[in-house]
């Protein structure tokens, strides 16, 4: 038992249902299946985005634009939804997964073969895709009324007590969860961010690992954008203003090093239900907006520093561990 606990995963699970638990005695039915059921569907994108957000962290880089590419494709389907209606709704999921695939691609290719750094590639691209989105839009906004009675629906519809949009976000979490852990670029992508050099030496092309986690990033922001879209039933310049920093939030509450090279599915989509069950519970507590700002910074921070000290005590081990190793050899030799 000692040992479960230990776990990342299990202790911010237990965390979250002490969490629902303790929010449900201010709020009656905030831990009634059905409102879970609706919180889960309000962060299926937020789980999506930081699946996509882990990706590239754990190669040890960032994208700050994931945001602004939501935005920008978001933008664009909705425009050829209401002037093309006659358009099939798979064939605009395609082109959203492709579009957001060639943003990731445009970050992806400056990271790799130009060697910028990628906080700096991603800062830029970030503030181009918001501004190409008003470009394209020329500010105005798609609303409700412009966009076919399917583009709004399917996300919403019903299916065994979950809206799709919901199941979308189990589909993703599997698909990623076998990716990272059962297929070569998975194994790359740990490398790659763990120990670059040593990857090298196995043969592994990190700046390639790199640019891949990118256009996975990118093509999952896509998708994120028609779902956002349809769920919310409006597309303007604005739309998912702040969710870089919530997909990177999500990932450092769920256990994924900055640093690169360490993080699971399951923390990433544990860390984005945390943030998930703050912004739905604090506005039904009367909390205002700008205090809760406060707390999920507060929160955010904790985080980064528990994570700071797991992997400085992790190291401490190693060196005693080797200092041991060490002392045994030597009186050996004696």
């Amino acid at each position: 038992m000692p040992r479960i606990l230990k776990k990342r995963e299990t202790l911010l699970a237990i965390i979250i249902v002490v969490m629902i638990a303790g929010f449900a005695t201010r709020a009656a039915g905030f831990a009634e299946p059905a409102n879970l059921a609706n919180i889960f569907n309000d962060t299926s994108i937020l789980i999506i985005l930081a699946l996509a957000q882990m990706t590239v962290i754990l190669t040890k880089s960032i994208d700050l634009s994931v945001a602004a590419n939501l935005a920008l494709t978001g933008m664009a389907i909705a425009m050829l939804n209401a002037a093309y209606p006659d358009i099939p709704l798979v064939a605009l999921v395609v082109m959203a997964i492709a579009m957001g695939a060639v943003l990731g691609a445009i970050n992806g290719y400056l990271v790799w073969a130009l060697e910028i750094p990628p906080i700096v590639v991603t800062l830029g691209t970030l503030t181009i895709y918001r501004g190409m989105a008003f470009v394209l839009s020329g500010g105005a906004w798609v609303n409700a009324h412009q966009f076919t009675p399917i583009f709004l629906n399917v996300p919403r519809t019903s299916l065994l007590g979950l809206p799709v949009l919901a199941w979308i976000g189990i589909a993703i979490v599997l698909m990623m969860y076998l990716l990272l852990r059962y297929t070569q670029f998975g194994r790359s992508a740990y490398a790659s961010g763990g120990n670059p050099v040593a990857a090298v030496y196995a043969g592994i092309d990190v700046g390639w690992t790199r640019f891949l986690a990118f256009v996975l990033s990118g093509a999952l922001a896509g998708l994120s954008s028609y779902l956002w879209v349809s769920r919310y039933a409006v597309a303007y310049v604005d739309i998912a203003s702040g969710f870089e920093l919530d997909s990177v939030a999500a990932c450092v509450i769920g256990g994924i090093s900055i640093a690169g090279g360490v993080g699971s599915v399951a923390g990433a989509v544990l860390g984005a239900l945390f943030l998930g069950v703050i912004k739905n519970a604090l506005p039904v507590i009367g909390i205002s907006p700008f205090t809760q700002m406060a707390i999920s910074g507060t929160v955010i921070i904790l985080a980064v520093v528990f994570n700071a000290r797991r992997e400085r005590n992790r190291g401490r081990i190693i060196l005693r561990d080797q200092a041991a190793k060490d002392t045994a050899s030597e009186g050996a030799i004696a």
